[in-house]
């Protein structure tokens, strides 16, 4: 691409000045993020020595490196959009009631699906942990009573209740709620010209200034494990809420978007690079060197970044135009979210004692996933009115996130903030 054409005229289909065009590739890019986060938790019943609620019999060592690619920014990635999603959504309305309204859009999928969704995985991991041999309802009668159950018996027993892979809504609600504390800051003279010259960064900078904080958080906590348990959680806090805040401020500003776009060929290289010296420290024990201990928290930090803008970049440039289905899939994602590990658990449990072998039951897994959350949102979820709201919809007639985030394309003029 020429160096000297602006970066934001490199978008595809910039619509005119004054016209309002959607973001269509925050859309997509959200709806990819959790299908890959589907595809993840079926990789986590059959990777090898990595725990989970329950494991296959089939587990295979190869599984490690797809999932290392991906874990390492698949989250932040999902933390991020959800940012810029907040970043539109504010200019809607007002910080308190955005607030409130997006305290009702979280906090009672979270709720529900701890009562009725989560339930069968503890179930389940309990029984595989020997911790529980009978049934599921008397099961429900001692997981409703609220306390502690033996150590190890699912995650979650030590308060004896879980919300296993619903950690994110909570997660997401804390930051969202932060973020509409810290309004009336963020909204003055001096922090939108300071957040005016971040979104100014361009070139090299771009690849190095956003991994700061993220090196800092690994120089603080180092290896300590991100444990999605909110209250012992400090590392995973301070990351994904970083990644939070810089989807914020990437917002609806041309020139940041544009420049992502531009470097979306070197940021590639630059994430493979990345990644296979990730691989070459853990999997070579490279560890043992002290230095090459204390340079594994740079790489990764690195990595995540790369990741980030290489996926951002490409998803700018090829995705910000209209789908068929995008809309349906955007307000699909949040119900196939809260299904589709409980699936998973009770399909490949299910399975588990048929001994279909390495390759028939993982297709039967996903497959299985996919088909059951296709199934129950369409049939049940999209259909009956009350269940709308417990599964993050909203009511019949009302706008979809598609279109909350529809906003002034990166590449329309006077957009710039």
């Amino acid at each position: 691409m020429n160096a000297t054409r602006s970066a934001a005229s490199s978008l595809p289909n910039p619509g005119p000045p004054s016209t309002a065009a959607r973001r269509h590739d925050i859309d997509a890019l959200r709806v990819l993020a959790f299908a890959l986060l589907i595809l993840y938790h079926c990789g986590m019943f059959y990777v090898a020595d990595w725990g989970w609620h329950v494991k296959s019999q089939y587990t295979a060592d190869w599984l490690k490196f797809p999932m290392v690619l991906v874990n390492q920014w698949r989250l932040e990635l999902l933390f991020l959009i959800s940012g810029t999603v907040v970043h539109f959504l504010l200019d809607k309305v007002s910080g308190p009631r955005f607030a409130w309204l997006r305290t009702k859009r979280l906090l009672v999928p979270l709720l529900f699906g701890m009562a009725v969704i989560v339930p069968p995985q503890a179930w389940l991991q309990a029984q595989a942990n020997g911790a529980w041999s009978g049934g599921y309802l008397d099961f429900l009668a001692a997981y409703f009573t609220l306390r502690p159950w033996p150590d190890g018996a699912f995650d979650g027993s030590e308060i004896g209740v879980t919300w296993n892979h619903l950690w994110f809504l909570p997660y997401l609600l804390t930051y969202t709620l932060l973020l509409a504390l810290l309004l009336p800051a963020l909204r003055s003279g001096f922090v939108q010209r300071a957040i005016a010259r971040l979104r100014g960064v361009r070139g090299a900078w771009l690849f190095v200034l956003p991994v700061v904080p993220f090196v800092a958080i690994k120089a603080v906590w180092g290896d300590a494990p991100q444990t999605n348990a909110f209250f012992n959680d400090p590392q995973g806090h301070a990351t994904y809420c970083t990644a939070f805040f810089i989807g914020y401020l990437l917002g609806r500003s041309d020139g940041p978007w544009g420049e992502l776009v531009r470097l979306r060929w070197a940021a590639l290289p630059l994430a493979a690079a990345s990644y296979l010296a990730l691989l070459a420290i853990w999997f070579l024990g490279l560890e043992r060197i002290g230095w090459v201990d204390i340079a594994s928290g740079f790489v990764q930090s690195f990595n995540l970044w790369f990741w980030l803008v290489a996926v951002l970049g490409w998803g700018a440039y090829a995705l910000n135009r209209p789908f068929r289905g995008l809309a349906y899939a955007t307000e699909a994602v949040v119900s196939w979210y809260i299904l589709h590990q409980t699936l998973t658990v009770l399909i490949g449990a299910g399975l588990t004692p048929y001994a279909l072998g390495p390759v028939v039951e993982p297709l039967l897994v996903v497959g299985g996933t996919v088909l059951g959350c296709l199934v129950l949102h369409e049939y049940v979820v999209r259909r009956v009115r009350w269940l709308r709201p417990l599964f993050g919809l909203k009511p019949i007639g009302a706008p979809g996130i598609a279109r909350e985030v529809a906003v002034p394309g990166p590449a329309a003029r006077g957009t710039c903030e």
